[in-house]
């Protein structure tokens, strides 16, 4: 059975507002939920970021909904810590959490006043995090000394089943890596020719027959203009290769950068249409390459609309054809 989840962008929206956001897209039936975990915003345009791990437990509790969350441990967070969040809410609501982890952005990093580090090193550290979250979940008593230290660490509140831990990839070379030692990938939405490198990718490193997912960024409003103007409005600065993405250190420079981005750009790269059948056609493309999870990020700031709209029409194209 494939899930179609909703996307709880806490870079626009403050928490409160998400929450009912989430309950009232279970009620136009959806079936599972992501949430992103910044500490700052992508733009000073959408101007919020609220504390995921807090608003998962509020929105766990509120819906019967399956939450996902993209994290990066080893900098901003120390892994044992969100070893210990993630066992929590995984024992207060079993089979219905699950955390991504990657690298992740200097944007929200370089709080720590720590050195960013080159993406090699990068990679090392978000292994050596999960090799530490795996045993702390495993109840073993942990001491480690590398790019993140542990001193006798020891979980004692552990669920009984454990959360998948999913790698974030968004180039071929990262779903490659990811797929020797994450249960599942999540990778981002983008051309199917491209899109299919990835998935090709994890599945030869390691990770046929696991779970995907895609988080899928599209503009949706019943006027096109609309729906294009509130794309290139909140999303326009999100459109770069990912080894800038990385880069940039505060909400104003993405902002900067946006500015000499044209719309054909955004278009290209975010599904923005005013068709509810052409979103089916287009999610329709996505399943067929074997995802089974779509988490659907409406950029544009009308997410009533879109969640009733696509409640109504899209959903139950999607499940029909699954089916």
């Amino acid at each position: 059975m494939i899930k179609i989840g909703y996307h709880a962008s806490h870079e626009q929206f403050k928490p409160s507002e998400l929450l009912s956001y989430v309950q009232q897209a279970e009620q136009a039936g959806f079936t599972g939920g992501t949430c992103s975990d910044h500490f700052h915003p992508w733009s000073e345009k959408q101007g919020e970021s609220g504390f995921a791990w807090s608003w998962l437990g509020a929105a766990l509790q509120a819906t019967s909904l399956s939450f996902g969350v993209v994290n990066a441990p080893g900098q901003r967070y120390h892994p044992a810590i969100i070893a210990q969040a993630a066992a929590t809410l995984a024992e207060m609501f079993p089979e219905r959490f699950w955390i991504a982890v990657g690298t992740g952005q200097t944007l929200n990093e370089h709080i720590t006043g720590g050195q960013w580090p080159a993406k090699a090193d990068r990679n090392a550290r978000l292994k050596e995090c999960v090799a530490i979250i795996r045993a702390l979940w495993d109840g073993e008593t942990v001491t480690h000394r590398g790019l993140v230290t542990v001193d006798e660490a020891k979980l004692y509140t552990r669920p009984t089943i454990k959360p998948l831990i999913v790698g974030a990839a968004v180039t071929s070379k990262t779903a490659e890596w990811v797929g020797g030692w994450a249960d599942a990938l999540i990778t981002t939405s983008r051309p199917l020719d491209e899109l299919r490198e990835v998935v090709d990718a994890f599945r030869r490193g390691g990770g046929s027959g696991k779970p995907m997912f895609l988080k899928v960024q599209l503009s949706y409003d019943p006027d096109k203009e609309k729906a294009k103007s509130g794309a290139f409005e909140q999303w326009r600065g999100n459109v770069y290769p990912n080894s800038v993405m990385t880069e940039l250190r505060m909400p104003s420079q993405f902002d900067d950068a946006g500015e000499i981005v044209d719309a054909a750009t955004v278009t290209k790269l975010i599904n923005i249409s005013s068709d509810l059948n052409q979103h089916a056609d287009w999610l329709s493309g996505y399943l067929s390459l074997g995802f089974s999870q779509l988490s659907l990020h409406n950029v544009n700031r009308q997410q009533q609309r879109f969640i009733d709209d696509f409640g109504a029409h899209v959903l139950p194209q999607l499940q029909q054809a699954a089916s």
